[in-house]
């Protein structure tokens, strides 16, 4: 019987669009790709090879520790997180569609990777390996959209922060003042923002909106919204572009949710919708000639049936499917929060209302002051996420909580049109509270065995053990706050 790795590599026009690789790589003069996929904590990680070799690692794939998944960062006890020093190494293949060429660097290129067990493993040799959330994010959508007929198409909304640095290279404040919406300020940032969206442009995304938020520094720019594989993987890389604007303009791009106490957070909203049908829309984006890659990373998916449409004379009262949708997210919003909002620093945001900021597992028709906004006619409005967040794990995790609510038929509850902030002691009993800690939200999670299986396999176990053992160093941390707050309690 076949492995998963052997069906992968005999995929139908897998290998003619490996030769289509090879024409760009000879037609750009790329000299060097990297090959990368995505740690459980959203980092980019990977090898990088010489073009020439293009051929050879796109049948045999390239080998690295399992533990790369965890960043092979290791806990309080010195111990490697979610696997040991005697783990085997995995195989990485690379999907010749996602192929593009770096426009800072126009001699190298890079390509995503799905990853698989080792070929000589003893038990489960060439499977896939379910500490890839990149993976696990394709094979959970594609099984959705077998049992359903509808595809997750979604958009992200990147807030993020631009930072000075000081003589030693450490945060020195917000690039710009912290005025939202102002023009001005936003002008004082323009030679990033136009930097990221000349580079984003040439790597696929369709750039459309952005602004200057109301904390130092913090920009959000907005691409069109798609398949939720997809636009994760642009999240990935419209990050990776940013990262290296910073790096010519000497600044730190920052995805810390909640750098500045007193000023609002970068959050991540995450915009969502259920579809059937659709077709497939190639978008030029500038380029009169041939693309600088393959031309998968251009094209988007428009049109069909959106089941989160009204199907009754409210305009603002979602559909069946959309209700449903809804009801699963509610009903799992507590086992969620950690897929959202992933580390300690998360929860500054959530526990700092005012900002808008969401409280308690409630929606409303344009209510800022929910976890869920119905924020149009066939869109929901995730806000229980922040620009630190994994987009492949909260997708898996969006995903499993949907099927939930569509197959149990899980009421969503009445609409909330209150600014909650106004209400606390009316609506404390009515709605469950999100979690206000990374210990609270990892307890919820261990606790959700739907959000649960949205981390198959080895990629609960590693997620388990990172998130656990950055908690209890936190808790084990003696602050600046301890010493400001206890050095002369006594006598």
């Amino acid at each position: 019987m076949a492995t998963d790795l052997e069906n992968f590599l005999n995929t139908p026009g897998r290998d003619d669009k490996a030769k289509e690789v090879r024409k760009k790589i000879d037609e750009l003069g790329i000299e060097y790709i990297y090959y990368q996929f995505v740690s459980v904590t959203g980092r980019i990680m990977g090898k990088g090879a010489p073009a020439d070799h293009w051929e050879r690692i796109c049948q045999g794939g390239f080998q690295l520790v399992y533990g790369s998944t965890a960043n092979l960062f290791i806990d309080r006890n010195e111990d490697y997180i979610g696997y040991d020093a005697g783990a085997w190494e995995l195989v990485g293949l690379p999907e010749p569609e996602t192929f593009v060429q770096l426009p800072w660097d126009t001699r190298v290129a890079r390509v995503f990777c799905t990853l698989f067990r080792g070929r000589e493993e003893p038990e489960n040799p060439g499977a896939y390996l379910t500490s890839d959330c990149r993976g696990n994010l394709r094979r959970i959508h594609e099984q959705f959209q077998k049992e359903h007929g509808m595809q997750l198409r979604a958009g992200t909304e990147p807030e993020m922060m631009w930072l000075k640095k000081d003589e030693n290279g450490k945060p020195a404040g917000g690039y710009s003042n912290p005025f939202c919406y102002h023009i001005d300020q936003f002008e004082s940032l323009r030679p990033v923002y136009m930097k990221c969206i000349e580079y984003g442009r040439k790597m696929g995304l369709d750039m459309i909106q952005g602004d200057h938020e109301d904390a130092p520094g913090q920009l959000e720019l907005n691409f069109t919204f798609d398949d939720v594989m997809k636009n994760a993987d642009r999240l990935t890389t419209y990050r990776q572009i940013c990262a290296q604007v910073a790096r010519e303009h000497g600044l730190i791009a920052c995805f810390m949710s909640k750098p500045f106490m007193n000023l609002s957070a970068s959050a991540c909203h995450t915009n969502i919708s259920l579809w059937k049908g659709g077709e497939t829309e190639t978008k030029s984006l500038g380029h009169t000639g041939d693309f600088p890659g393959m031309a998968e990373n251009f094209q988007y998916t428009k049109g069909g049936e959106n089941l989160f449409m009204p199907e009754g004379d409210n305009p603002r009262m979602p559909g069946k499917v959309g209700l449903q949708a809804m009801g699963g997210m509610i009903k799992h919003i507590r086992g969620l929060t950690i897929l959202g909002c992933p580390t300690v620093n998360s929860y500054r945001r959530l526990l700092d209302t005012g900002f808008w900021a969401p409280v308690y597992a409630s929606w409303g028709y344009q209510n800022r002051t929910t976890s869920i906004r119905n924020s149009a006619p066939g869109r929901f409005e995730y806000k229980v996420v922040d620009s630190s967040h994994n987009p492949y794990l909260l997708s898996a995790g969006l995903l499993k909580a949907m099927d939930d609510g569509i197959k149990n038929d899980i009421d969503a509850g009445e609409p909330e049109q209150r600014n909650i902030y106004d209400h606390m002691d009316d609506v404390e009993g009515r709605y469950e509270k999100l979690p206000f800690s990374l210990g609270e939200a990892l307890e919820a999670f261990n606790a959700d065995e739907v959000v649960k299986s949205a981390l198959p396999g080895d990629m609960y176990k590693v997620f388990q053990h990172y998130k656990y053992d950055e908690w209890m160093r936190f808790l084990s941390e003696v602050s600046d706050w301890d010493v400001n707050e206890y050095l002369d309690i006594l006598p």
